[in-house]
């Protein structure tokens, strides 16, 4: 340690008194950099570090370590270092990708007590040519974060910010860059923001889901730190943002969360100001009304926006019932579902009786038109069973029995079809519900079995999203039940009454040792860099595409078929018309266009 020392201190000497000739030699310095921190110790922790004790760590750390602090302290100034740590195309190994979001970590700390015009580089894109392009020290210090998905599942642990008169405590590395960005931006010039602003936006709509969080945490600590009318302008962008998607992504969702969460941080002023430009009168606002909780809102402004948001839903859900139904509108359809979903989540105990019970009266008349085949194969119609299962959850208690009867019929036929995940949740959220409802005698032959078989085939699901849900639903079902002869129908196997068991008690199925845990997350790493490396190129070859001078018309089959019968259809029609015009009609003639009618709302429903 003592000979790491003396090389350390002569690196130092000799890199302030020729710096200005270290051009060529600041990639070298910073792969040395993360090299020592990577291999040589354990402290900050590494996946690829040898173990040692924690009083040689802290020997190292205190010993050689830091005297690399100063080093970093030299170089912020020089411009070449930045270029090569900020630099676009940066390539490192696995093990070298945790030291250098370190490092970035270390340069934030370090920046404030720098010059304006120091800051303003560190803190600014440069596009000036491919071979010299740099990002900014927030997107990369996102993009080194998002390369540490390993440590972020260990977690490692670092060494937290000591408070006077408290104990140092460990922290993950989720917490450490956090809580240093959040510092960070505390000192940060006021005209470097909308680099901040671009930076926060882009990371919130990464593919990478912790990555996004990363950014909601520092953007809420933002708007809570900041200025009332700064968090209310924030709210509005990203309400424009929502407004302006094209459809269902992840970005989508992403933003739906970022403005759930921003809209606790309003002042009740920014907040009636919020309701006024985005009335939950309109439809139009409905898109922004299903992301938002309106516990956020005070009571009086809660009642109106609950009574806004349920009086549009309703109305536009009876209009879509005794429209035709097509396509088109049911993506509409979905929304409002959302929005009053959201109501029921939020607020419900704003809702008065007339409303609770226009909400179940307008599901279960939905409901009616929804049968296996159609949900099977349509997406937009998945999306629905979605919203329709949880809503009339909500109303359990006040559900007909026969409607339980049905939903529980057609929930049992589609998971034997192995719907989508989403499709499995929200039977979960329905079967759950239950455990509040006592099943009339006359429905307990029928009923009972079924969710017996709901239960066993989702506990023994393997995705272990669902797994985590089915457990949960079980229990919370389980707990209220009155029914408790079917609780042990629904565990069928060893293997699933172990995993209830282990999952009351609070206890892992299977032991594993540091070792092999550390190996394990090595290897999902590597699967998880090669994903998210798919997921950029796919992205950098969407914005790169050029729309085409001409939509290219989709195909269907027997396409010229269908033209054919509807003009055929058409022409008979207009002959008929075209009688009546002449001469009175027959007595049989309504009954017959009664039974035209029939049929084509019956081909209506298989269309959709």
């Amino acid at each position: 340690l003592k000979l790491c020392r003396f090389f350390a201190n002569s690196l130092l000497h000799y890199t302030k008194e020729f710096l200005p000739l270290l051009s060529d030699s600041c990639c070298t310095l910073h792969q040395l950099y993360l090299q020592i921190h990577s291999k040589s110790q354990k402290f900050p922790p590494s996946l690829y570090a040898a173990r040692i004790s924690k009083a040689q760590q802290e020997e190292i750390a205190g010993t050689f370590l830091v005297t690399l602090d100063p080093l970093i302290s030299q170089l912020l100034t020089f411009q070449p270092f930045m270029q090569v740590v900020l630099d676009s195309k940066l390539e490192l190994p696995c093990d070298l990708q945790l030291p250098q979001c370190l490092l970035l970590v270390v340069i934030m700390d370090k920046l404030p007590a720098q010059p304006d015009h120091v800051q303003a580089l560190w803190c600014t894109e440069s596009q000036l040519s491919d071979a010299a392009a740099r990002v900014s020290l927030f997107r990369a210090v996102f993009c080194s974060f998002e390369q540490c998905a390993g440590e972020l599942s260990l977690p490692v642990h670092l060494r937290g910010l000591q408070s006077k008169g408290q104990v140092d405590v460990a922290v993950t590395l989720y917490q450490h860059v956090c809580v240093h960005l959040c510092a960070f931006i505390t000192s940060f010039p006021p005209s470097l923001f909308p680099e901040l602003d671009v930076a926060l936006l882009n990371a919130v709509l990464s593919a990478n889901m912790i990555t996004s969080l990363l950014a909601m945490d520092v953007w809420c600590f933002l708007s809570r730190y900041g200025t009332a009318e700064l968090c209310a302008h924030h709210v509005t962008i990203v309400a424009q943002l929502i407004k302006s998607c094209p459809g269902e992504c992840y970005q989508l969702t992403n933003l739906s969360i970022l403005l759930r969460r921003l809209f606790f941080f309003m002042a009740p002023p920014q907040q009636v100001e919020f309701v006024q430009k985005f009335s939950p009168k309109a439809a139009e606002n409905l898109p922004l009304w299903q992301c938002i909780s309106l516990q956020a809102l005070p009571a009086e402004l809660r009642k109106g926006a609950v009574c806004d948001v349920t009086r549009v839903g309703i109305t536009r859900c009876r209009e879509w019932l005794s429209s035709r139904r097509t396509w088109g509108e049911l993506e509409s359809l979905n929304t409002l579902l959302s929005a009053l979903l959201a109501v029921c989540n939020s607020a419900h105990e704003a809702l008065d009786v007339p409303q609770q019970t226009a909400i179940m009266e307008t599901g279960s008349q939905l409901w009616a038109f929804l049968n296996t085949n159609l949900v099977t194969g349509q997406p937009h119609v998945q999306q629905t069973l979605s919203l329709l299962l949880p809503l009339l959850g909500f109303f359990v208690h006040t559900l007909d029995p026969h409607l339980i009867s049905q939903v529980v019929t057609l929930q049992t036929s589609l998971l034997k079809l192995e719907p989508p995940d989403h499709v499995r949740l929200a039977v979960l959220d329905f079967v759950s519900s239950l455990g509040k409802f006592f099943i009339p005698q006359a429905f307990q032959d029928k009923l009972l079995p079924s969710l017996s078989s709901i239960f066993a085939l989702l506990l023994a699901d393997r995705n272990w999203i669902v797994e985590q849900h089915s457990l949960e639903a079980f229990t919370q079902f389980a707990e209220g039940t009155n029914h408790e002869e079917i609780v042990p129908q629904c565990l069928r196997s060893e293997d699933t009454r172990n995993k209830v068991v282990s999952f009351l008690e609070k206890t892992g199925l299977e032991d594993e040792t540091a070792v092999a845990r550390v190996e394990r997350v090595k290897q999902e790493k590597v699967i998880f860099q090669e994903h998210f490396a798919k997921v950029a190129v796919e992205a950098a070859k969407w914005l790169s595409l050029q729309p085409d001078a001409k939509r290219a018309r989709r195909e269907f089959p027997l396409e010229e078929e269908y033209r054919s019968a509807l003009q055929a259809a058409s022409g008979a029609l207009e002959a008929v018309e075209s009688l009546l015009q002449k001469a009175p009609a027959p007595d049989w003639l309504p009954q017959k266009m009664e039974m035209l009618q029939e049929r084509l709302d019956e081909l209506r429903r298989r269309i959709l």
